[in-house]
């Protein structure tokens, strides 16, 4: 490609977005910006933070599929609901001294199977012990007294007390006890998920409205509750699944997207323009500087890529601002090359000598009236590493050498296969980063490759 070919900016534009390649390629990656832009807005920064905390997880399910795979089955698996004090109808009564808050929370109740657990977590602050009794009511009207015990004695003036009661829990077992004998058939009250919710006459799954109410009686006149939440365990969670640990994929999903596109852009952007800077000022000066820039770029360029990261992945660090650097130390050599065999020819033009006759300094000149004629094929470049960029932490954070404070895709893939997802059928830990990563490369490709070929002239015909 000569100087004389290349084309203006707004020739490029108006040549890319006359690409369906080109649109296509846009089109995805405004999606990931909308991405982006949504989990840095709608998403809690903690859960972020808390990725690698399993206690922050504990009200979600372990390993359960997405909740749209229930859509072909008839409902077939229990969908995973929390419900918070946010969802409830809460009512305060007083007597003879006695505070009573109660929680009602109603639940549409219309799948094939039980659910795999119940779960009451109340959070109380009191100054005397109060009582926690929980009742559910049934479709058919059967009323079961679900719990009822005191919390434990405070230890001091005023104690903050939780309490996680699940369907385990040996009180609750004990108290369905008196209702076995209102069903047909063979039930287990050491089961309370399955009793509570079987019918009473054939002992199948019996749907309808079932009304869950959670009553905390105060003695005190200070004492509250901070915080109550229902939990419905299911085999269903979200549009995303979770893991092992019970994070919520979709979260990890989102909050990679900002990531991969930060580490990308910046990478590019950045060693891009080094590159460009330091080709054409080689190109430039010519002779013995050339030379010397030129030995430099060639080591950097052979230089084993992969290993050398992973050293220093090691031995310095594994922050993803770090990382960033370590990929911009070694993305710039091949801009380096294009952008001096570019500048060799555009040095020789009459406007170039024009403005060495007029006094113009060689920064000037390389700044003002080279690089800006070598943007089009900056940009081109820059589109086409960020997938590299992208892959590149991927593949880091795969071997276990990423940033282990925030989720990222290629984070995800590890624990993913840490935990041996791919063999023991958890498809959406794996598949779901995977595709996003592809994604991602997909959009970058589309748009580099759209805009070499546009200033490319060798294949500019063919663009369309």
């Amino acid at each position: 490609m000569t100087a004389s070919e290349l084309l203006s900016r707004r020739e490029v534009t108006s040549k890319l977005f006359r690409s369906k390649w080109g649109v296509g390629g846009i089109a995805i990656l405004l999606a990931l910006v909308s991405v982006s832009i949504y989990a840095l807005v709608a998403i809690p920064l903690e859960s972020n933070k808390e990725w690698s905390n399993p206690t922050y997880w504990q009200d979600y399910p372990k390993s359960v599929a997405p909740a749209w795979t229930n859509l072909g089955s008839g409902d077939r698996f229990v969908e995973h609901t929390i419900l918070t004090s946010a969802n409830a109808i809460t009512s305060e009564s007083i007597s003879q001294g006695t505070k009573a808050v109660t929680y009602s929370w109603k639940i549409d109740y219309h799948y094939e199977s039980y659910p795999s657990n119940i779960i009451l977590d109340t959070t109380v602050t009191y100054s005397k012990q109060p009582i926690l009794q929980l009742d559910i009511v049934r479709p058919d009207g059967k009323d079961f007294k679900l719990y009822y015990s005191t919390l434990p004695s405070p230890q001091s003036s005023s104690s903050t007390f939780s309490r996680r009661v699940t369907s385990d829990d040996a009180i609750m077992q004990a108290s369905l006890k008196s209702h076995v004998g209102e069903f047909m058939c063979s039930v287990d009250a050491a089961k309370p998920r399955i009793m509570i919710f079987s019918d009473t006459q054939e002992c199948r799954v019996l749907k309808g409205i079932y009304t869950v109410t959670e009553t905390l009686y105060f003695f005190g006149d200070s004492d509250a509750v901070n915080d109550a939440k229902f939990i419905l365990g299911g085999q269903v969670f979200g549009p995303m699944g979770t893991d092992d640990l019970g994070r919520d994929l979709s979260i990890g999903i989102l909050w990679g997207a900002p990531v991969a596109l930060f580490i990308g852009l910046v990478v590019a952007v950045v060693s891009t323009l080094i590159g460009l800077i330091y080709g054409v000022f080689a190109g430039f000066k010519g002779r013995h500087i050339d030379e010397g820039m030129m030995r430099i770029n060639d080591i950097f360029y052979s230089l084993p890529f992969l290993p050398l990261l992973i050293i220093l992945s090691v031995s310095i660090g594994r922050s993803i601002f770090l990382f960033v650097g370590f990929l911009v130390l070694f993305g710039w050599v091949g801009m380096a090359k294009i952008s001096r065999s570019l500048a060799l020819q555009i040095k020789n033009l009459q406007y170039v000598e024009a403005a060495k006759l007029m006094g113009e300094s060689d920064t000037k000149i390389i700044f003002r009236h080279i690089i800006p004629q070598l943007l089009p094929i900056t940009f081109a470049s820059i589109a086409l590493t960020v997938p590299a960029a992208i892959l590149g932490e991927a593949a880091l954070s795969f071997l276990g050498l990423g940033d282990p404070t925030i989720p990222t895709w290629g984070r995800i893939l590890h624990d993913a296969n840490s935990a041996g997802a791919a063999a023991r059928g958890l498809w959406w830990w794996v598949m779901i980063p995977g595709l996003m990563i592809a994604l991602t490369g997909v959009a970058f490709i589309l748009i580099g490759n759209t805009l070499n070929t546009i200033v490319n002239p060798r294949s500019r015909i063919r663009v369309g």
